[in-house]
């Protein structure tokens, strides 16, 4: 039996881009992730505030819908982002860690549904929601 969710976090702990932005696979299985990735100061958007850029906050949040699809009980042999939709409800508290939480909550013959929401300490307030489809690829 193949064991997806070691499968999911070779996955991605092999990724160059998730290592550049420091992100850190905490939890993982049945169509659930959780990645978190610490501030540092290269993935700053605005000098002025300090707050993280936006595509750091993308790159998060479809990796983690990604390990989501990869975890799910009927999961694929791979997958890809057909459309990911991120709906950015404010800047992220400069110094602190943004943690994204990824459920995949419906898999068809072809494609796979997640839903996704990142935050700071200020875990009442999202940073960003996201709304996703995948593929489903079997071998």
């Amino acid at each position: 039996m193949v064991d997806k969710a070691k499968l999911a976090r070779q996955f991605i702990e092999a990724i160059p881009h998730c290592r550049a932005l420091g992100m850190m696979l905490t939890e993982i299985g049945d169509g659930m992730a959780k990645i978190e990735m610490p501030y540092d100061a290269k993935l700053v958007g605005d000098p002025k505030t300090g707050v993280v850029h936006g595509g750091a906050v993308s790159a998060i949040m479809d990796t983690c819908c990604g390990a989501a699809v990869m975890s799910h009980p009927s999961a694929p042999d791979s997958t890809a982002t057909i459309d990911l939709r991120i709906d950015y409800m404010r800047g992220a508290t400069p110094g602190q860690t943004i943690v994204t939480t990824a459920h995949c909550y419906h898999i068809t013959r072809n494609v796979a549904f997640v839903r996704a929401k990142a935050v700071d300490d200020d875990t009442g307030r999202p940073v960003a929601t996201a709304a996703g489809s995948f593929t489903v690829e079997k071998r």
